[in-house]
Order: structure tokens, then sequence, then C-alpha cells
């Protein structure tokens, strides 16, 4: 019966000596781990001071970023207007200068054609056949038709359909051809 009870305490002294070993090996890794807990203490403690006015922070630049944003995209708006304004203000411009390009033109044209007028030579006065009108005889019916056939023009020849009114060019040899 001994053999038992050596065996027991044998393994019991073991036992006692394992944990003694356990607990001495134990001591500095849980004197490091409850340095670890008091730094992450502080490392909370500093967050919880620090995290909050920093986020706060963050917000604010983002509210102010969007107000920019939006500042800037009024801006691009007004710049656009301005410059569809400035368009059509050019286009206006370049409208009123072919207007006035014209005008000149035709105000050319007609001083031209005036002073061609003025300046040529006045033919010789033809000496009338007509009688005076005292002395006129009364024209019979079929004399009367005879006169109205001579004088009437067809439609192509009192207007000329090769003539344009809007080519100025045509004006200006129009004048020459005449004198």
């Amino acid at each position: 019966m001994i053999e038992p009870l050596f065996w027991l305490g044998l393994s019991l002294l073991l036992v006692a000596t394992s944990l003694t070993a356990v607990l001495v090996a134990a001591i500095p890794a849980l004197q490091e781990l409850a340095r670890a807990a008091r730094s992450a203490e502080k490392l909370f403690d500093t967050l919880s001071r620090e995290l909050p006015p920093t986020l706060d922070a963050i917000r604010v630049t983002g509210l102010e970023i969007t107000g920019l944003t939006d500042d800037v995209s009024e801006g691009v708006k007004s710049a656009s207007q301005v410059a569809k304004q400035v368009d059509q203000s050019l286009d206006s411009a370049r409208k009123q200068a072919q207007n006035i390009q014209v005008g000149t033109r035709s105000v050319f044209v007609g001083v031209k054609a005036a002073w061609r007028n003025f300046t040529r030579q006045k033919p010789a006065r033809r000496i009338s056949d007509r009688l005076p009108s005292n002395e006129k005889s009364a024209l019979t019916l079929r004399e009367r038709e005879v006169f109205r056939q001579e004088n009437h023009r067809i439609k192509a020849e009192a207007y000329r359909t090769n003539e344009g009114y809007n080519d100025s060019a045509n004006w200006e040899t129009d004048f020459d051809d005449e004198d």
C-alpha cells in the first residue's frame, strides 16, 4: 500500500512545483499586461479628450468645403451667363455692322447715281412735234386704241427678271451701263 501513496505524494509534489514555476514565469507577463492596460487606458483617455474636437473640426471643414463648392458653382453659372450675354452682344454688334455696311453701300450707290445724273450733259432740247393743246384735233376711237397698244408693255419688258435688288455690285454696273 505504500506504493500508491508514494505515487500520489510524488504527483502532488510535481503539480505544486509546476504551479510554482508557472506563477514565477507568469508574474513578469502579468506585470507587462498591467502596464499595457494602463497605457491603453491613457490612450483611451487621450482619445476621448482629443477625438470629439477633431471630429467637430473635420465636420466644420466639410461644411465649409460644401459652402465653397456652392459658391464656386454659382460663380461658374454667373460666368456662363456673362459669357452668353457677351456672345449675344457680339452677335447683335455683328448684325448691326452688317446692316450699317449694307446701308453705307446703298447710300454710296445712291450718291454715285445722283452725282452721275447731276454731272451728265443734258441733251439739246427737242423741238416738239406736238401741237399746242388748243390746236390739237380730237382723236377717233380707233386711233386711241392704236396708241394704247403701242404704249402698253408686257410684264417681261416692264420688269427685268435678271436684276436683283440685293446685289449691290449689279446696281453699280447698271449705273455704268446707263451712261
